[in-house]
């Protein structure tokens, strides 16, 4: 059903926009907006009851961010296909701007300073590799799909941005970039064996990675297999966020009653363990609303997925989706001792703006895809 006669030009009136919602589309607004509010409330909490220096900020991110989904998803489908090569491109610019220019915290360079803001380019990467790698496939023929060698363009796409961010260093989000990546190449047709093939050769040169590895990442994998070898060094940030979500039981602490958090016990409170935050005052309940609301968005990006009639929305749909649910499936693991800890931010909650932005970007274009299922030929809008 046409929800609003066709449009002549490649953006649409906002307003249009608004009107085209459907139900669905307005419970994923509220599920981000409900995770953006959880947020600022556990950041108000991790800064000891002060909208500063986290609280305040997130929140008009989070508004901005709201344009952007806007008018993100006023932009024709079309010129998001037209443009995914050159935003792919520029992605990796920026990566090899991090090289050359980024600014180094933490024992990492993964910042680029541009005056008014610092911004963290592997963030946006992802959203340019899936855009590349779904304009790939879509405009590949179904006999050729499967077979290794028209595979290869799209191996080489996911291994630069890769390994790009991988000598940041930055172990977790490379492994994430490709994870996503290769989701979409798989869904395109790249054949199955071939990730078994990944799979034996990741082991065989598992000697080699760990040989190469920051003596910190090292550090993190052995303290992951026994916390207790440096309980008051390495293992000192697990050890204390499985205190701190054992001692919020089922209904929490209280608001700004968390002792692991108020006293200072947990460290990066604010970013990789605001969920822990959260935990500790609102217990299981509220964690497991947090939860829900994550599985609302993810429930809600496979159905995009799912009612895209073009190879390239579906596939965009299914990346960007997986995308979203490896860092908060990674997240929720690392704060419970499930997986070593790799910085791994929770979307919409954890402070950091280009984390909010790249998010926000990705919800905008979901939200594309399911107000035009149909991709239309010229520069034209149709929602339906």
């Amino acid at each position: 059903m046409i929800a609003h006669p066709h449009l002549e030009h490649a953006v649409a009136p906002p307003w249009r926009v608004l009107g085209a919602l459907r139900l669905p589309d307005v419970v994923f607004l509220l599920a981000l907006a409900f995770l953006a509010g959880a947020g600022v409330l556990a950041l108000y909490s991790a800064a000891g009851g002060s909208w500063h220096p986290w609280a305040s900020s997130q929140a008009v991110r989070f508004g901005v961010s709201l344009l952007i989904v806007l008018f993100v998803a006023s932009v024709s489908t079309r010129v998001l296909l037209d443009a995914a090569y050159p935003i792919y491109v520029l992605c990796l610019a920026s990566l090899l701007a991090v090289e050359f220019f980024g600014q180094v915290g933490m024992g990492a360079q993964r910042w680029l300073n541009l005056g008014f803001m610092s911004i963290q380019p592997s963030e946006f990467a992802k959203i340019g590799l899936i855009l590349a790698i779904a304009r790939y496939y879509h405009f590949s023929p179904a006999d050729r799909a499967v077979s290794l060698l028209h595979g290869l363009p799209a191996l080489i796409m996911i291994a630069v941005p890769t390994i790009l961010v991988f000598l940041q260093p930055n172990l977790g989000t490379s492994l994430l970039l490709m994870m996503a990546g290769l989701t979409v190449a798989l869904m395109g047709g790249l054949p199955l064996w071939l990730m078994g093939a990944a799979g034996a050769a990741a082991i065989a040169t598992a000697p080699a990675l760990w040989m190469h590895m920051h003596e910190y990442q090292k550090s993190r994998v052995l303290t992951f297999l026994d916390p207790e070898r440096d309980p008051l060094g390495a293992g000192y940030n697990i050890i204390q966020s499985k205190i701190a979500l054992g001692s919020g039981r089922m209904f929490g602490k209280g608001f700004l009653e968390g002792s692991q958090s108020q006293l200072g016990f947990l460290p990066e409170k604010h970013t990789d363990f605001i969920l822990v935050v959260l935990a500790e005052e609102w217990g299981l309940v509220g964690s497991l609303s947090v939860l829900l609301a994550c599985c609302v968005v993810i429930a809600y990006g496979y159905a995009v997925a799912w009612r895209a009639q073009h190879e390239f929305g579906r596939l965009l749909a299914l990346g960007l989706t997986t995308s979203f649910f490896l860092y908060v499936f990674v997240n929720m693991a690392m704060i419970m001792g499930l997986i070593p800890v790799v910085g791994i931010p929770l979307p919409l909650l954890s402070n950091g703006g280009t984390v909010m932005m790249a998010v926000m970007i990705s919800a905008g274009i979901l939200l594309n895809i399911s107000l035009r299922p149909s991709l239309h030929r010229g520069n034209g809008n149709s929602f339906g």
